[in-house]
């Protein structure tokens, strides 16, 4: 079974709590997996942005709302119990607990209400609802949806680049990585090799511990696995170890097998790839809008 809805935890967590004083937080976790029978695999699923496990998320986001309503308390940090609120809740409501079901609570129907914003929250509770996603997964799958855009936008752009110019985007890319030294060590060594199938060498570190040869080419159709080949042919004659093959197109599957087969160590970055790396290095776009998701500081509040 994979992870449930974050709605789905809200009744098995008061249920779990129900009739004790106080329960420890990984007691309960440990019989919301047994009861949902999730596996390793599915313990292991991240969340959109990678930062944090799906069970972990969701069950945090049911804990929020649950306490937000009144129906669960903690005297203890990473303890839980569930208030006479939460008691008489589960006495008088049958099936799953749903947002819509907290909203008839006057102090839940305050939170999600709070500061005047009542039209904006209750469409944010809408989607959630609709969507059985935590509204940190919803934030989270917004930003993928606004930045395919930009990667759409990014490649056409690049591809009506000059070739000089898009030998020094990838300049700015590689040294933006940490790769090349300095921008005129840089500079200097794309570019100028052109022969053999290598359009240019840079350094793999600031002090030219080694070198990573590449090949950079604005393609409209998919790459021919002959050009992979042939950049590993031309490796291979200088004795070289490693390659970036990038272009504005994409790769066959036969690339990817070729180049996994081989010894040498060939990355190949295709042109989403490489639109994605811009958009994370700063390279040819400028933030629009910076939002902090931000948790409680705990150690903070620990007395001594």
């Amino acid at each position: 079974m994979s992870v449930p809805d974050f709605q789905r935890f809200m009744r098995p967590l008061l249920e779990v709590i129900d009739n004790l004083p106080e329960q420890e937080l990984k007691v309960v976790t440990k019989k919301l997996i047994e009861l949902f029978k999730l596996t390793e695999d599915d313990l292991r699923e991240k969340i959109p942005s990678g930062r944090a496990f799906l069970f972990d998320n969701r069950l945090g986001w049911a804990n929020t709302y649950l306490k937000k309503a009144g129906l669960i308390g903690s005297d203890r940090r990473a303890y839980l119990q569930r208030t006479k609120s939460g008691h008489e809740f589960l006495a008088t409501h049958n099936g799953e607990i749903k947002i819509s079901d907290l909203k008839k609570i006057p102090r839940f129907k305050d939170f999600h209400q709070a500061k005047g914003k009542e039209s904006v929250d209750v469409e944010a509770e809408s989607a959630v609802e609709e969507q059985t996603r935590s509204p940190e997964e919803i934030i989270f799958a917004a930003y993928e949806i606004v930045n395919r855009g930009l990667v759409s936008e990014l490649l056409r752009i690049v591809k009506g680049c000059s070739p000089a110019f898009f030998e020094k985007l990838v300049v700015d890319l590689m040294i933006e990585m940490g790769y090349g030294g300095s921008r005129k060590e840089a500079g200097s060594a794309l570019g100028k090799s052109g022969d053999g199938g290598i359009d240019g060498i840079i350094n793999e570190d600031k002090l030219g511990l080694d070198t990573i040869y590449l090949q950079a080419k604005r393609w409209e159709n998919t790459v021919p696995v002959k050009e992979i080949r042939d950049f590993a042919g031309s490796l291979m004659g200088r004795n070289a170890r490693k390659g970036v093959f990038i272009t504005t197109s994409d790769f066959p599957k036969s690339a990817h097998e070729f180049v996994s087969s081989i010894d040498r160590k060939i990355i190949l970055i295709d042109g989403e790839r490489l639109a994605r790396l811009m958009i994370a290095n700063n390279i040819g776009v400028n933030p629009r809008e910076v939002f902090e998701l931000k948790n409680v500081d705990n150690d903070y509040f620990e007395e001594t």
